[in-house]
């Protein structure tokens, strides 16, 4: 299983309590089914309306079970931003 590190921005990061955090999962769904597992309530709702980054590539409208994970990478979590 691959290890991963989630990081948090913004309301994800205030809404998890902490910057970052590593999970085991081979899928963005996993990581994120992972991550509400863990912080049930606010952040659950954040995610809702966050887009993704995987190793820096956009994730987009690709189904969360379809994308992988590589082992040591980095699942970046994105609320929306004001301004622009």
């Amino acid at each position: 299983m691959p290890k991963v590190t989630v990081r948090y921005w913004a309301a994800a990061k205030a809404a998890a309590g902490v910057a970052e955090e590593p999970y085991d999962a081979a899928t963005l769904a996993e990581a994120l089914d992972a991550v509400r597992e863990r912080h049930p309530g606010e952040l659950a709702r954040v995610l809702q309306r966050c887009s993704f980054l995987i190793d820096g590539d956009p994730v987009g409208t690709r189904g969360h079970e379809t994308v992988r994970l590589a082992d040591g990478g980095t699942v970046e979590v994105l609320p929306p931003f004001a301004g622009g």
